[in-house]
Parts: structure tokens; C-alpha cells; sequence
């Protein structure tokens, strides 16, 4: 047969990622957004979202990529992608009408033959809740993370696909595009493919919540956390891809969302989900030990300290601060003199702050250094410039971005999470 159009509905970050890897396997791709601007901009390569190799696989693959703002173009796609942003409110609530019209958009434009897929994600029971009389209807769990979005499009682990009747063979071109990643198809109900998403998340949750659990008490114990993950990825129950790095709580938005949505399904079905409430209760709790740390190690002692924060971002290698650690420590520091630097996000994000052109430049004079986002530069930093930069002596490295002893030797204090801090002998 020959190879279907694929059409992506929304030029989100999913759907443009998505429609990229597409191309790059070789099929032709149609990308639809209803914002001409945007629309035009992506048309000159201009790629609104930030992800390390996305514009080199665009530029590669131009000639397989279409993008329009009408609706009608998709008309020749034989697999039509929805793709949307879902909006999620304070308490992980999701905003599901963005996917309603789309879907209402894009159906009276495709052919008899077409396939419908939801990308983005959904609660159970909101798929089979469609009913479509000119498309065949799938959900596909999206595999998006934010820093690793062109090695997650292109090198999926396998697919997960909700059907109305997962016996039924999946469409002749469903089939074909999705066999071209060569990765394993896992059919399955609507409701259990959208429950899947959920669980998957709540399993790495479980596993980032008591990795920071114990790294807590490895601080207090005189135990070094990074000495005890390598045995633990040696067991094959937990294994070598284990999400065993500490960090600072859930942010992105979406593993909060799932949380949130747990609890709900627990509440509406009478079922008790108290263990996904610790996990959130200790998400909170953990955002906050930078703040912590430098409540008692500078602000008890220091008046008026200068404080340097590096990153705003939610992580490395996004622009996104949905939930930013970074940004709610900020909030903890309105009342303070505050440098920022991000390599992506512009200090604006941060208000009443100064933006530096540089994380050496945010650091000068600074009585503490904040490296809130481990954005990989910032483990390339010299401890012994910072040291020269810097008026303090303290640095709060929670990702441990930096040697801890050559920040020691630098004549610097450590903090890092797992670990007890590292602190320069005086005289």
C-alpha cells in the first residue's frame, strides 16, 4: 500500500514534536492550527517549543512537512492526530473543551476512510463518550517528555492504542504508520489505555517520591544517596532505568494532574487512594527544601543577603515553568535582592528580579548561589570562578550539577540533596 498522509490537529508541543518524528520516518505530514501567525512562523522554521535536536530534524525532513490553518487540509490524511494543549487548573483539574473543538473542527474534514486518534491525554471514559460516524476513533497514550521529546517521538518503547474493540484489526493505514517504529502495539479498551497513561505515572511517581524520602534521611545520617542508587538499579525488580535522582517534588503539570485525577476516580468510586495523597503531600514538602536550606543556612544569619537563582525552567532543556520549583522559591523571596539566569526563559518570568546575561554574571557579589534548574551548562561552571564571583560562601546545589569537592576546595559550602553538605574547613 502506499504510505498515508498523517495529519496533526493543534501545533502544540506534542503535535509539532509528533509531526517532526513523523516526517522523519517518511511519511508526508500535514500540521493544523487554527493561529495563522503561528502557522506562518513554523512554515520559516521558526519552532515555538524548545527541544535539543528538533530543529535539525525539522530542517531535515522539510520537504515531507505541510502546515496550514485550514482545516480542510486534512482532508487527505489518512490518520488525523489530535493533538492539543489541555489547560490544568491550581488543583490538577484538566479543561477538556480545547480537544472537544478540535474534534469538532476537524471531523467534517476527513474522508470515509479516515482514522481519528486522540494524542492528548484524556480521563477514562472520555473516548468511548465520542461519537463519530465518518472516522474510525482511537486513543494513543502520548509518551511527550519535556527534554526528551524527539527521542520519545522517534524511539517509543511501544504504543499503547484504545479501541472500541481491541480484537478488531487496527485500519490497514493505522497499522502501517505505527509499524514503522518497529516498537510493540499493545491494543487494548478505551477506558484501560486511558487508565494506563495514569498508572504509568503514578508508578514513576511512587518511585521519585521514595527516592526523595530516603535521600532526605541520607542527609541526616551522614549517608550518601549516590552510593546507594547503583545497588538498587542492580535489582531486577527495580531496575537500571529507575527514576532513582532525587529532585524537588513533581512539577510539569502532568503527574500532578494524574495524582489529581486518581483521587477523584478514588472519591467518585468509593476506593481509597490515601497512599497517591502522600505522594502529593511529600511533593509539596520536598519542593521546598531549597527554600529550607537557605532559610537556615543564610537568611538566619546574613541581612539583607544577595541571592543568585539559576534556572526558571521546571527542568533542563524546556522552556516550560509550569509548577517551577525555581519560581516558587522566588515567590519565598520577593522581599530580597535576587539575580536570575535561565538559558531559555527570560527573566520576566521571574518578576522583581534581575536578569543576568550570564550565570557567572548572576552570581557576582552574590551572598548565595541557587542552581534551581540542572540545566547541563551550569555543570560546566569553574567552583573556583564562582568562588571569585561570589561574596558568600554558600551554594545550594540541590541536582549536585557541581564536583562537591571542588566546590569545598574552593572554599565554598555544598548543600545537595541525598547527601550531608560539604563545608570548607575555616583557617
Amino acid at each position: 500500500m502506499n504510505l498515508p498522509v498523517i495529519g496533526y490537529a493543534g501545533m502544540t508541543h506534542l503535535g509539532l514534536c509528533s509531526g517532526i518524528a513523523a516526517a522523519s520516518k517518511g511519511f508526508s505530514v500535514v500540521g493544523y492550527h487554527n493561529d495563522v501567525e503561528l502557522i506562518a512562523a513554523i512554515d520559516k522554521g521558526e519552532l515555538p517549543v524548545v527541544e535539543p535536536g528538533l530543529d535539525g530534524m525539522f530542517a531535515a525532513n522539510r520537504e515531507r512537512l505541510t502546515f496550514s490553518a485550514k482545516p480542510e487540509s486534512l482532508n487527505e490524511c489518512g490518520v488525523v492526530y489530535v493533538a492539543v494543549d489541555v489547560p490544568t487548573d491550581d488543583e490538577g483539574k484538566s479543561d477538556l473543551s480545547p480537544i472537544e473543538a478540535m474534534i469538532g473542527t476537524v471531523t467534517p474534514h476527513l474522508h470515509d476512510e479516515a482514522v481519528l486518534v486522540i494524542l492528548c491525554q484524556v480521563p477514562p471514559g472520555f473516548t468511548r463518550g465520542r461519537c463519530l460516524s465518518n472516522a474510525w476513533l482511537f486513543y494513543q497514550v502520548e509518551t511527550l517528555i519535556f527534554g526528551r521529546a524527539v527521542e520519545r517521538a522517534t524511539q517509543p518503547e511501544r504504543f499503547i492504542i484504545g479501541c472500541a474493540d481491541p480484537q478488531t484489526p487496527l485500519p490497514e493505514s493505522y497499522g502501517a504508520f505505527l509499524a514503522a517504529f518497529g516498537c510493540p502495539l499493545l491494543p487494548m479498551r478505551y477506558e484501560s489505555a486511558e487508565l494506563a497513561k495514569i498508572a504509568i505515572n503514578c508508578f514513576l511517581v511512587a518511585s521519585v517520591s521514595t527516592t526523595n524520602t530516603l535521600a532526605g534521611l541520607c542527609e541526616c545520617m551522614g549517608a550518601d544517596w549516590s552510593e546507594i542508587a547503583p545497588a538498587l538499579r542492580l535489582d531486577a525488580r527495580i531496575g537500571p532505568k529507575a527514576y532513582l535522582n532525587p529532585g524537588l517534588g513533581i512539577s510539569g503539570g502532568n503527574l500532578e494532574r494524574d495524582l489529581a485525577s486518581v483521587c477523584r476516580l478514588g472519591e467518585a468510586n468509593d476506593s481509597d487512594t490515601r497512599v497517591i495523597d502522600s505522594f502529593r503531600g511529600l511533593s509539596g514538602y520536598t519542593k521546598d527544601w531549597t527554600w529550607r536550606v537557605l532559610e537556615r543556612c543564610v537568611l538566619n544569619s546574613i541581612e539583607s543577603p544577595r541571592i543568585a537563582v539559576l534556572g526558571l525552567a521546571y527542568k533542563e532543556n524546556t522552556h516550560s515553568t509550569k509548577n517551577s520549583p525555581a519560581l516558587l522559591l522566588l515567590g519565598h523571596l520577593k522581599k530580597h535582592k535576587v539575580s536570575v539566569f535561565d538559558p531559555v526563559v527570560p527573566a520576566s518570568a521571574a518578576p522583581e528580579t534581575m536578569g543576568a546575561d550570564s550565570a557567572l554574571a548572576a552570581c557576582e557579589e552574590a551572598d548565595v548561589t541557587v542552581i534551581a534548574t540542572p540545566w547541563p551548562e551550569f555543570s560546566e561552571m569553574d567552583p573556583m570562578a564562582l568562588a571569585a564571583t561570589m561574596k558568600g560562601t554558600t551554594v545550594i546545589d540541590p541536582y549536585a550539577m557541581l564536583d562537591g569537592t571542588e566546590v569545598m576546595v574552593a572554599g565554598l559550602a555544598h548543600y545537595t540533596l541525598g547527601r550531608p553538605a560539604q563545608i570548607a574547613a575555616v583557617g
